[in-house]
């Protein structure tokens, strides 16, 4: 009797998806239209800005691109004059559902354009149930705060005129003085009407974290300056934000494809910061068993970032003064000098103003450097973006954990908070308040704990 055996198929060929790519810094957007482009058997990739949607497409030659009419980091027009050029065969489409000027008409605008549609179509949808729900709720999903009626300020806009008593400010720390920045977290695509929301967003860089018009003045001088070689001096409190400045500085630059190098002038011994700057040669100094190039060097063809500049000894001050004006470096021990191509920006806390005026800082130095100053705010200044910020620091810790969020009291009691060491105090208090909630999806008051910031 013959064994019975199962016939074996021949298997069936797997079908290659057709592979659109989306390109938008707005990561909701991108997600939605992954999502419908997903449900219509499409593989789809995403990118934040166009070098990133330049490096997907090398990779996978998508069959069509979807790109946002804004790019944070090039020029929309060129983006697509050297996109058609490098893939003529790709289906453009921008995100208000016309083509790209010259591009194909291929076999699958119709369906980009449903996806658009249906995308745009929720996000429409979403912005009308807006204003029915509180400020707070809007952005960290919370129960509305029952708070006196008597304490609670007459809402702002942000980009009216900012109040500079930050003490009146904290005096009622509700959800009322969120409320003009609670739509802005819903952008209106495709509609007519125009909103500040659209035109925030639009000058906001995506390093910038917030609505207020203090953080978009930040914005604005960036974009302004970044694509020249002018040197730039960021000053602003501890924590602010001054390295996220300097690095959308080099983003936004023609120098971006090259190295950005930062150094801490305050984090080096005064005796060991030339060598680290400037580089040396062997036997140079005790301890000198080999040269080493320099951060300067290093940073060739790119930006060199100087943090906490005013912590530079004054000696190394004149040093750092020749280079600024001939581009050129002597590594120690080393009698030959290297030219080095480099953009310079700096960072302080310190008002480096004065100090060159009594003598702490080389004027010569600062005039050089402060050829274009950029602020950044202290958190007081923008605390009607703290719902922002709170969720994006959840976001980012949830990367890795579960999502967070906090409730009424922990909600107040930020909002009362003095905020001495700003953005990067608030980031670290949150990722205390998570670490103490332990498996608790929301934090209570009990878990805010400002550790040694609160005198």
């Amino acid at each position: 009797m013959q064994p019975f055996s199962v016939p074996v198929l021949p298997a069936r060929p797997r079908i290659r998806l057709r592979t659109a790519l989306v390109a938008s810094a707005d990561r909701s957007f991108r997600q939605r239209l992954t999502q419908i482009l997903t449900s219509l058997r499409w593989e789809v990739r995403e990118a934040e800005g166009g070098a990133a949607a330049w490096s997907e497409a090398e990779a996978a030659h998508p069959e069509a691109v979807i790109v946002d009419s804004w790019l944070p980091d090039l020029d929309l027009s060129e983006f697509l004059s050297d996109f058609r050029g490098r893939f003529p065969g790709v289906d453009v489409v921008t995100a208000e559902g016309s083509s790209a000027e010259e591009s194909p008409r291929g076999p699958y605008r119709q369906e980009l354009l449903y996806a658009l549609r249906r995308s745009q179509e929720n996000d429409t949808a979403l912005w009308n149930a807006a204003p029915a729900m509180d400020a707070a709720r809007t952005v960290l999903e919370l129960p509305k705060l029952e708070l006196p009626k008597t304490d609670l300020p007459k809402p702002v806009h942000p980009a009216e005129s900012a109040p500079t008593d930050f003490a009146a400010r904290r005096a009622a720390p509700t959800a009322s003085s969120l409320t003009a920045s609670a739509p802005k977290t819903i952008p209106i695509r495709g509609g007519s009407a125009s909103s500040a929301a659209e035109s925030c967003s639009a000058e906001r860089l995506p390093e910038m974290v917030g609505n207020a018009a203090c953080l978009i003045e930040v914005s604005r001088r960036v974009r302004l300056v970044a694509p020249r070689m002018t040197p730039v001096l960021i000053e602003g409190p501890t924590g602010s934000g001054k390295e996220l400045v300097a690095e959308a500085l080099h983003r936004l630059s023609s120098r971006s494809r090259k190295a950005f190098v930062a150094i801490n002038c305050a984090a080096i011994p005064e005796s060991l910061l030339e060598a680290e700057l400037f580089g040396h040669t062997r036997g140079a100094f005790t301890g000198a068993v080999q040269g080493r190039t320099g951060r300067i060097e290093a940073a060739d063809g790119g930006t060199l970032f100087l943090d906490e500049i005013g912590e530079m000894p004054l000696g190394l001050q004149s040093k750092l003064l020749r280079f600024v004006e001939c581009g050129e470096l002597q590594r120690v021990g080393d009698n030959e000098t290297v030219r080095v191509d480099v953009r310079i920006i700096a960072a302080t806390h310190r008002p480096l103003a004065a100090q060159a005026q009594t003598g702490g800082f080389r004027s010569d130095l600062y005039y050089r450097l402060a050829v274009f100053l950029i602020r950044t705010p202290a958190l007081l200044e923008h605390q009607e973006d703290l719902p922002l910020l709170i969720e994006h620091f959840f976001e980012k810790m949830g990367r890795d954990a579960p999502m967070k969020r906090v409730d009424e009291g922990a909600l107040a009691k930020l909002l009362a908070h003095d905020w001495p060491g700003n953005v990067r105090e608030l980031e670290h208090v949150l990722e205390r308040g998570a670490i103490l909630a332990g498996d608790k999806p929301v934090l209570t008051s009990r878990e805010i704990d400002f550790g040694l910031s609160v005198n």
